[in-house]
């Protein structure tokens, strides 16, 4: 699958090689023609309300057929994609419109209605239901491969989430890393669990495409739900985070029956620990299954070869093909084997920094301090915040990370995004958050709070349902009379922890 100027060409493409489904749910599908049919009537209608090359469109719809085409017909337009997650509340999604600039909404009247409120946005709202096909199909608009394709929202260690762009290079290079080793054909049948806004979810949407494969999407929270559609779609690839496989592993029909057609199974977003490795193992003995590691700036970054489990179950494995991974010390120089290190990851899937961030893109992508002959002098690599080490054989092992994202439910959170909304309650007067280990959600959020002169914790807790989505919610709220500080004013977040009491709350 060679490069191309417009990562839309890959749906184009797809579509050219014969009718085939492309995405099925719910029973039915829409064959690859169609939904390139669908994506270039996005495409137009995108350029029918004045939306340029470069402008920012954002995507709020469900995940499934109409999301798809409205992220390859946004590209196909030369626009910037922002897939926004529909689980995401006013607040949130306020935030990415506005930080992005987007001019152009796409989305749905009944996702919009059940918002708690209305969304105060200056950007046009096109409503997928009303878009139709007219006139000459839209092909792909040239496109540079450096050009930015998607705008991807994660969240960061400090404050809302920050925006990771993405190029149209990057699309390709990380759909022809992953249709590789994983070797898909068109004969697959992809299963869609995870959001399309995640790097992870929007992953299975472009390997499908890209392999010409039908992605069967299951949106039903229910873990009896997914294994039900995925026996009877006759699913051939199935892709979870951990604590998704922790729920997956609790459904008899998962764990007792093994699924006839299942071939590859996959893991990514965080540790899956080695006795799940087992458990999955021995409730799918026929599918191969493959332990990898990404992070947002650089897509997907290691993956571990099913042949080497039963020798490194915990390892995260080796740079994808066409990558290399760095295990750093503090002085930049290169770790022994053996040695904790910073992992720091070239390639042609290391993003282009964050959206109008440039002191936080300067931190993150810095040029290459190991710049091999012949490389380009303005090469630039992803130092990922995440501790590492190397075994003799070059394989990795994940440590532990220098910041203090959350991973929970498949979400990488950020402390300070909750700590905000707790703040904005008029509730609370001081505030820690953090993670919990937590076997269902990888890690739970537990908030310490000391509550304000008048404030209520029954209050603080209607405002966190209605202003967080489920996922960003504490587990738990911890009531404390102070919050202890460090020399420097900080709060001493393992003092916190080691007194934690479970006074009441949640």
């Amino acid at each position: 699958m060679p490069p191309g100027p417009n990562a839309a060409f890959l749906l184009w493409d797809s579509a050219a090689r014969g009718e085939r489904p492309a995405i099925v749910e719910r029973g039915s599908s829409v064959s690859y023609a169609t939904l390139r049919e669908r994506a270039a009537a996005i495409g137009a209608a995108l350029r029918a309300a004045g939306i340029a090359p470069d402008d920012r469109v954002a995507i709020l719809l469900e995940r499934g057929r109409d999301a798809a085409a409205a992220f390859f017909g946004t590209l196909a337009a030369g626009a910037i994609a922002v897939v926004v997650n529909e689980a995401l509340r006013p607040r949130q999604i306020e935030h990415v419109l506005a930080h992005s600039g987007t001019r152009c909404l796409i989305t749905a009247g009944d996702l919009l209605a059940r918002q708690p409120r209305r969304l105060a946005t200056d950007a046009v709202v096109l409503d997928a239901s009303a878009i139709r096909a007219a006139g000459e199909p839209l092909a792909p608009v040239p496109r540079l491969g450096d050009d930015v394709a998607q705008i991807v929202y994660t969240s960061g260690s400090t404050g809302l989430p920050k925006g990771v762009a993405v190029s149209h290079s990057n699309l390709w290079a990380v759909t022809s890393a992953v249709v590789a080793y994983l070797g898909l054909t068109e004969a697959d049948r992809i299963a869609s669990l995870l959001p399309f806004s995640f790097v992870y979810g929007v992953g299975q949407l472009l390997c499908a495409v890209g392999a010409g494969a039908a992605l069967v999407v299951e949106r039903s929270p229910l873990p009896q739900q997914m294994i039900e559609t995925i026996r009877s779609e006759g699913v051939t690839v199935l892709a979870a985070v951990p604590p998704l496989w922790t729920r997956l592993l609790r459904v008899p029909a998962f764990v007792e029956t093994p699924l006839p057609r299942l071939r590859v199974i996959t893991n990514a977003g965080g540790h899956l620990p080695a006795e799940r490795v087992r458990a999955l193992r021995q409730a799918q003995p026929g599918a191969r299954l493959y332990l990898m590691y990404g992070l947002t700036e650089a897509l997907r970054c290691t993956y571990l070869p099913p042949e080497e489990l039963d020798r490194r179950p915990e390892s995260m494995g080796r740079a994808i093909p066409g990558g290399e991974v760095y295990v750093l010390l503090e002085d930049g120089s290169p770790a022994p084997p053996g040695e904790i290190g910073e992992l720091v990851y070239r390639g042609p899937t290391v993003t282009l920094g964050y959206w109008n961030e440039p002191e936080l893109t300067a931190r993150v992508f810095r040029a290459n301090p190991l710049r091999p002959p012949g490389a380009p002098d303005a090469e630039r690599v992803v130092f990922s915040g995440d501790l590492v080490r190397r075994d003799d054989d070059g394989f990795l092992y994940f440590v532990g990370r220098r910041d203090r994202i959350i991973k929970t439910m498949g979400y990488r959170v950020g402390p300070d995004e909750i700590l905000s909304v707790l703040h904005a309650s008029g509730e609370v007067a001081d505030a820690v958050v953090v993670g919990e280990p937590d076997e269902t959600r990888g890690e739970r959020i537990v908030a310490y709070v000391v509550l304000g002169e008048q404030g209520s914790l029954e209050r603080l807790q209607t405002y966190c349902g209605r202003e967080l989505p489920r996922y960003l919610q504490p587990a738990r709220i911890e009531v404390r009379d102070a919050l202890p500080l460090l020399a420097s004013g900080k709060h001493d977040v393992e003092a916190v922890r080691a007194a934690s009491g479970r006074s009441p709350g949640w």
